[in-house]
């Protein structure tokens, strides 16, 4: 098993291209299904998660071809469609589950297998299915799949008032509702920038959505979509990542891609932790203003607020910060794994149900350790490039998951960092 080693030590300088959205990517890739005609993403993004995708989709009848070295997926559902989604596929990843909606909007019936993915906390698939039976489909599950049939072969227009705001919830009924009969309303809808990014795709494919990036969505069904070409919005969480890198690091990189309006929450506690960013021809420049970092504290909360994507990531800043902070948890209840990693590199945290203190040290220590998911993998990266000695964080397969070169990208940059093949 690979794993990627780490010399601490030495600012970095230069440019980072960020990527398109590997969680719009994933639910962009479904909406092929919605369609017998074309379907072009351009700026996809390189990663294990999109090719589990495309195999996915593969086994459900679609044609997903990579061009220009995997930026472009170029897709086709013409042919007959499978409607079993089988569980050695879906397994692998989460956003598996998102061919669901798509299924039942084309096929009026579907039988997918209960999704995997990061071993973060519960994600349940209660808020999808009863979303989709308001919209008439019967579902009832067994032997681990879900097996799903419209009333009458098609969805009809539902209001659909959602707990709390799910994304992969939202992503999924929107989707089933382009084809429906009649009108559907999301309250409570997500309000992410991969929401917005859905919509305008389906939208150009011919559907009838308002509201999208609130937290009222209405979609008008109609008969049928058509093809469409669609760039991938920029990945706001690979975003985050390296505006740390040179936050932890010291120096100035320029995010090549980066928009403040996708991070507004985080770029807020950047400041407040005394870290420059600022808008520039190409995307945004990262510095650090002083020596040391400030303590913040953190919260965890749907968009617009703190992603709780970077939590992982912005916990490696505060490890060495000047003072204490609080990292409050709010949307996954098994997303501290990393903490016990960063302590044996010297940080100083103590973690209490969804909350984590943590008291900054003067330097952390390079040492072995394991990445527990994504996010969690990426955070100990970060951490070793500002540790003293080297530090080797292995099952990096996580990693592939979710950042595409990341060696090459902070190597790009001036970290000492490598990929130890096994």
């Amino acid at each position: 098993m690979d794993s990627i080693l780490v010399r601490g030590g030495g600012k970095l300088s230069g440019q980072i291209p960020i990527a398109g959205a590997k969680n719009a990517c994933l639910a962009l890739m479904p909406a092929t299904l919605l369609s017998d005609e074309p379907l072009t993403l351009t700026n996809a993004p390189r990663l294990s998660d999109i090719r589990t995708m495309t195999e996915l989709l593969g086994s459900l009848g679609a044609e997903v071809t990579s061009l220009q070295e995997g930026k472009v997926l170029a897709m086709a559902s013409h042919g007959p469609i499978n409607t079993r989604a089988e569980y050695d596929i879906v397994r692998k990843m989460r956003a598996s589950n998102l061919v669901l909606g798509p299924l039942l909007a084309r096929e009026g019936h579907a039988e997918v297998s209960l999704p995997g993915g990061c071993a973060i906390g519960a994600r349940p698939m209660d808020i999808h299915t009863d979303g989709l039976a308001k919209m008439g489909a019967q579902i009832d599950l067994r032997d681990g799949y879900l097996h799903a049939k419209a009333d009458g072969g098609k969805l009809r227009g539902a209001v659909i008032d959602f707990p709390f705001a799910s994304v992969g919830a939202t992503e999924n009924i929107m989707m089933a509702a382009t084809l429906a009969k009649g009108t559907t309303v999301i309250n409570n809808a997500a309000r992410e920038p991969e929401i917005v990014d859905l919509a305008d795709c389906l939208r150009a494919m011919g559907a009838q959505i308002d509201g999208d990036g609130t937290s009222t969505v209405t979609i008008q069904g109609v008969d049928r979509l058509h093809g469409a070409t669609h760039r991938v919005v920029t990945d706001r969480i690979e975003l985050g990542t390296y505006m740390l890198a040179p936050a932890i690091c010291g120096g100035e990189v320029e995010l090549l891609g980066g928009r403040i309006d996708l991070l507004e929450a985080f770029c807020e506690k950047l400041d407040a932790a005394g870290i420059s960013v600022s808008e520039t021809e190409n995307g945004l420049s990262v510095t650090r203003r002083e020596d040391q970092i400030r303590a913040v504290d953190v919260t965890t909360e749907p968009f617009p607020g703190f992603p709780t994507d970077l939590q992982a990531q912005m916990m490696a800043l505060l490890c060495t910060a000047d003072g204490t902070s609080v990292l409050e948890e709010k949307i996954f209840e098994n997303r501290f794994m990393h903490a016990p990693e960063l302590i044996r590199m010297g940080a100083d945290i103590e973690v209490h149900g969804g909350t984590a203190t943590v008291k900054g040290v003067a330097k952390l220590k390079g040492a072995p350790v394991m990445a527990t998911d994504l996010r969690a993998s990426v955070s100990l990266i970060l951490a070793g490039m500002a540790a003293e000695g080297e530090t080797t964080v292995s099952r990096v397969y996580h990693l592939d998951r979710g950042y595409e070169h990341v060696v090459t990208k902070l190597r790009g940059v001036g970290a000492d960092i490598e990929r130890i093949k096994s």
